[in-house]
């Protein structure tokens, strides 16, 4: 009985979701289906079973099965006794984005000149809908290990990150209050700010400067200060972000050192992002 009412409420949620979708009918629940279960793989959950996965996503075992199977003969997954592992081929899906992509190409060695100009971790993100992805990063070279790549498709919450606030903060009216609407608010550090009214003063402040500073909102003992990247047309495509620990710098010195060499940069961009 439980598993014939968890499918009545997967169907009803997928007639809701066909209905509320712009596609309409030729929206494709088995491949977002898919998709959702190859995201819901992550450093807390790098390997699950199928009763794990079901629980994860909340769909019917079946349905999961059937998904799994088909990412296990397409070579996205693994299995391994009771359980699934993501596997290499996934890196297809990001290589694909990162070499079509000519914003992440052109803005890598920005990064790396940042970063060792300002011997500071230097990032660009893109927003996805309510999170900044970063899509190139480098760090200074003195701790630079394992290569720059390491941290892109890092995902940080739009609504207290520098780079996110500033992609936040040049979107149309009405596109960001339905972003907003979508957020949750949530305490990651005790300087986070999750006060609506806040948030959006904030916004508007960012804006008018064109540039945000956020300091240990994310992370404690870390601050970072970033600019939007325009296009030609100036619309805003991604924000490029220098990070530092706090003892590096104030913000003020932030401010007065570094921002300078970010609008620099961002200058230089415009004229190539098209």
């Amino acid at each position: 009985m439980k598993s014939e009412a968890k499918v009545a409420r997967i169907l009803t949620r997928d007639a809701e979701a066909r209905k509320s979708n712009p596609v309409g009918r030729d929206f494709s629940e088995a491949l977002a289906r898919g998709l959702t279960i190859l995201a819901a793989f992550d450093a807390d959950h790098p390997a699950m079973t199928l009763s794990d996965l079901s629980r994860k996503v909340d769909l019917p075992r079946a349905t999961v099965r059937r998904a799994l199977l088909t990412l296990l003969h397409l070579g996205y997954v693994a299995d391994e006794g009771r359980l699934f592992r993501l596997q290499p081929s996934v890196l297809r899906l990001a290589a694909t984005y990162l070499s079509a992509n000519p914003t992440s190409t052109l803005i890598q060695p920005v990064c790396e000149r940042l970063a060792h100009t300002l011997n500071a971790t230097c990032s660009v993100a893109v927003l996805d809908r309510t999170e900044a992805v970063m899509i190139a990063y480098a760090y200074p070279r003195r701790t630079q290990a394992f290569g720059v790549t390491e941290n892109i498709g890092l995902r940080l919450p739009a609504y207290c990150s520098a780079v996110g606030r500033t992609l936040l903060a040049n979107m149309a009216p009405e596109h960001l209050t339905t972003t907003l609407d979508g957020m949750v608010l949530e305490k990651i550090t005790e300087r986070t700010i999750t006060d609506r009214t806040t948030l959006e003063t904030l916004l508007s402040a960012i804006r008018q400067h064109q540039y945000a500073l956020v300091d240990q909102e994310v992370e404690v003992g870390f601050r970072s200060i970033a600019v939007p990247l325009f296009r030609r047309d100036g619309t805003a495509i991604a924000a490029l972000n220098v990070g530092i620990r706090r003892e590096q710098a104030s913000p003020q010195q932030m401010e007065q050192e570094y921002l300078p060499h970010l609008q620099q940069e961002a200058d230089a961009l415009r004229l190539q992002l098209l």
